[in-house]
């Protein structure tokens, strides 16, 4: 191919609030055109022809990845009844083995013997043998029953998040019921194991309704639990720690509401735990006779509250008062001996431990913080199945720091190592080093930046750096440590996280402050961060790459947009670039959801001359630009691949009518034909993914 494809324009005309829009590539909505499929195989082919050259680089970069990951590893063994639970991953295998032993035959923690799986293993599910003729394949969910004799699943085999559910006997996996197809993927059973809880999906592709479906008769026989008839809020099923409760989870962007069935009566009538009201959040942790209550009813980070499991209404909460009005809550678990409850200040992630004290009013007594020794890292709660536990398991890790799991004793505050993520080869860990830098944005707010390189590369404005942020629904982007990383900073380039606002890292004020009318503060946040690594001299000015996701990609898209000269290269992964075309379509999936999170421009002129002025498509201009590498999955349910090719085409179109003379950088577009927002499903194809990514990344910023 001697020139790019070039899409057709058929302008389709739009009018709102008095604008009109002249979209020329509205044709794309059709996601199942035969024209739009053959553009995007015509781009695909012309990614492949432009980077030809980079193979020998990818191939290195693939096999650094292999070669540093273990690639037959289990995962830390969870005790839950008389059983361990595990996964176990096989080299060459694309997915990884849920299985179990018995705990009678393994007092201690079970472990691999030179790479065997332990002796006496119940396979519970091979994803592999499941996902064999499938290009495609993931599992919702996957639940043993009550008594631990079936297991209930969810497969999506398309990569759309729609999911069959398919219900096997453990014991010689013989498989009972496969009747229920297409659900939104999650799952809850009843105490007897004759009832399965599921959700089903609108034609929005919205969680709407919970269904019950009793194993073994046909789904038109299955019973609707609830329905949910406002399109702002989303459905989810679930049980508690006990399996005592189903639990149904309504919410939209800024309220939720909880309601409990006693899993011992799965005939019965869902109860509300209290009555929904605009702007008030809350979760539910079944504590014993008692419910732990995550709300922000009377402040703004959350706080935590107890009330009766029998509780109605919001006035039988009890403010336990056990955090601070500057620290975020984000949760709360209970156990028979403490409760742990999960925070943020000061920019990160801490845990929280209150002991029980019965001859307490409250039935509390001493509280600490669990103290991993790293600042600047994320500390999480792991998987804890029994309540009887007197240890919690921790999960930490930084930029520099594996992940590592813990078992914490909540008495004598001291740590079990249980497992420690390892790197393979000649890589020196200790050679990094992380720090945390501060940018100013224009209206003098400081914004944190987590910065992580190797020990020998200066600050002297010679180094490549890749800038990293997402920036929506409240959704944090803490330190996390990364193989694939590796292959960058063992090259001598920085990595860096912008905590923009939209995010959560600075506390709830920190998301409200990035979204509706206040949107645009995330990407100047992000401008002022790119630019404080190059005024600190951190990067070179003219090597440094920026990359986001989704709700990232809009971002991405809007600060090319915006600030063109500030980046050489980036990367704009299943992008949300057509913003305002999917939020004034109540019928798509991102929009009567999602406009407490962006704003109605339907009916609110103001919302729709913002969303206007930032969303990518509709602001692209001829001009300066850095080069950009657009990367999206055609079966995306939550970004239609229409949105980055709608870009994309407006892009080449805009290089094309440049003034003569200017240099045209380069466009790349690659679209996964068989995977959904999160890219290939199994591992080794997403390995092979990301290394034709990292390989154009550098190369574009050589």
């Amino acid at each position: 191919m001697l020139e790019p494809p070039v899409a057709r324009r058929d302008p389709v005309v739009r009018e709102h609030h008095g604008d009109r829009f002249e979209d020329p590539y509205a044709w794309m909505a059709d996601r199942d055109s035969a024209e739009l499929r053959a553009l995007l195989a015509a781009e695909n082919a012309w990614a492949t022809e432009r980077t030809e050259h980079l193979r020998p680089l990818a191939d290195t970069i693939f096999e650094e990845f292999r070669s540093r990951i273990e690639e037959t590893d289990l995962s830390v063994p969870v005790r839950h009844d008389r059983w361990w639970y595990y996964s176990r991953t096989v080299e060459g295998e694309q997915y990884a083995v849920e299985a179990r032993v018995v705990t009678a035959d393994h007092p201690e923690r079970p472990v691999l013997d030179e790479g065997r799986p332990p002796v006496g293993e119940q396979v519970l599910l091979d994803h592999n043998e499941e996902g064999r003729d499938h290009e495609f394949f993931a599992v919702g969910a996957s639940e043993v029953s009550p008594t631990g004799d079936l297991l209930a699943y969810a497969v999506d085999v398309v990569g759309d998040e729609r999911y069959d559910v398919r219900v096997r006997r453990i014991a010689d996996g013989v498989q009972l019921d496969d009747t229920v197809r297409r659900t939104g993927g999650s799952l809850a059973w009843s105490l007897d194991q004759r009832h399965l809880f599921y959700t089903r999906v609108d034609d929005a592709w919205r969680p709407h309704q919970v269904w019950r479906h009793e194993v073994g008769t046909p789904a038109e026989a299955d019973v609707l639990v609830h329905e949910e008839t406002d399109e702002r809020f989303f459905v989810g099923v679930g049980s508690s720690r006990d399996d005592r409760l189903v639990i149904i989870a309504i919410g939209s962007k800024t309220t939720s509401e909880f309601r409990l069935l006693d899993a011992h009566d799965p005939l019965g009538t869902p109860r509300v735990v209290a009555p929904r009201r605009q702007g008030v959040e809350y979760d539910i942790e079944p504590f014993g006779d008692q419910l732990l209550v995550t709300h922000n009813a009377g402040r703004v980070n959350f706080e935590l509250a107890i009330a009766p499991v029998t509780c109605t209404s919001a006035d039988e909460w009890v403010s336990l008062d056990v955090t601070s009005e500057d620290e975020y809550v984000t949760g709360a678990e209970g156990f028979d001996d403490f409760i742990a409850v999960s925070l943020r200040r000061e920019g990160g992630t801490g845990i929280r431990v209150v002991l029980r004290d019965p001859s307490a009013a409250n039935g509390l007594g001493e509280a600490h913080d669990v103290a991993v020794g790293e600042p600047i890292g994320t500390l999480l709660v792991g998987v804890n199945p029994e309540s009887t536990t007197r240890t919690l398991q921790v999960v930490h890790e930084s930029l520099v720091t594996p992940r590592t799991v813990e078992d914490y004793d909540v008495h004598t505050r001291t740590f079990a190592l249980l497992k420690q993520q390892h790197v393979r080869g000649d890589v020196d860990l200790g050679r990094y080093r992380q720090r945390r830098e501060w940018a100013t944005a224009p209206d003098g707010t400081r914004i944190p930046i987590s910065v992580v390189h190797r020990d020998d590369v200066a600050a002297d404005a010679t180094a490549p750096g890749l800038l990293n942020a997402y920036g929506a629904y409240g959704i944090p982007s803490d330190p996390w440590f990364s193989v694939r990383r590796l292959s960058l900073l063992e090259r001598g380039w920085v990595f860096a996280i912008a905590h923009v606002r939209g995010g959560s890292e600075m506390g709830r004020t920190w998301y409200d402050d990035g979204k509706l009318e206040a949107k645009p503060n995330t990407f100047t946040d992000f401008v002022a961060c790119a630019d404080h690594l190059v005024q600190a001299r951190i990067v070179a000015p003219g090597r440094l790459a920026a990359e986001g996701g989704s709700a990232g990609g809009l971002l991405i898209g809007a600060v090319v947009n915006q600030a063109p000269d500030r980046f050489r290269f980036v990367h704009a992964q299943v992008p949300f670039v057509d913003a305002l075309s999917s939020v004034l379509d109540p019928s798509l999936p991102l929009t009567v959801v999602e406009w407490e999170e962006w704003g109605n421009p339907l009916d609110d002129h103001a919302a729709y001359d913002l969303i206007r002025s930032y969303t990518p498509y509709e602001n692209v201009s001829p001009g300066r630009r850095p080069s950009i590498l657009v990367t999206a999955g055609l079966d995306d349910t939550r970004v239609f691949v229409t949105e980055p090719a709608k870009w994309v085409a407006a892009l080449r179109h805009a290089d094309l009518a440049a003034p003569p003379g200017t240099e045209t950088p380069q466009l790349l577009f690659r679209t996964e034909m068989a995977a959904g927002h999160g890219g290939r499903s199994g591992r080794y194809d997403l390995w092979r993914q990301w290394a034709w990514e990292t390989a154009v990344l550098i190369d574009q910023t050589s």
